[in-house]
């Protein structure tokens, strides 16, 4: 059974940094491409990072390099690091990964079959 946990969500003031764990129950996120997406109120889910199986990364053009996306094959888990944070990035955080061509990197939420509950970022 495969599962995914999300947390390190919380609220921040602009500029402030938050750091988001997700704990992978179930497969190695080596074997796996996995992705970070987010979904404003009224907004479309979008890709935040991805993460491909070789550790190739992809980032939506609007963070202006202010996210990391890393994971922990060891310990199972995959991070995503925000600094500079803004009002604008308030959303909940979703998790997602997938095993199909783990040696690739995807924006897309089809590209993805397994996701987390979320963890809700509050910027004020």
């Amino acid at each position: 059974h495969v599962q995914l946990v999300e947390s390190g969500g919380g609220s921040v003031q602009a500029g402030g940094s938050l750091r988001l764990t997700c704990a992978v129950y179930g497969y190695t996120p080596a074997n796996f491409r996995m992705a970070w997406f987010r979904q404003a109120p009224g907004e479309e889910r979008e890709g935040v990072a991805g993460l491909a199986s070789d550790g190739s990364s992809i980032y939506a053009n609007s963070l202006k390099g202010r996210f990391t996306i890393s994971k922990d094959n060891d310990r199972n888990w995959l991070d995503l690091q925000m600094d500079s944070l803004e009002p604008d990035d308030t959303a909940p955080y979703y998790c997602a990964a997938d095993g199909r061509a783990p040696e690739t990197t995807s924006s897309r939420i089809g590209a993805y079959s397994d996701w987390g509950q979320g963890t809700q970022v509050t910027v004020s």
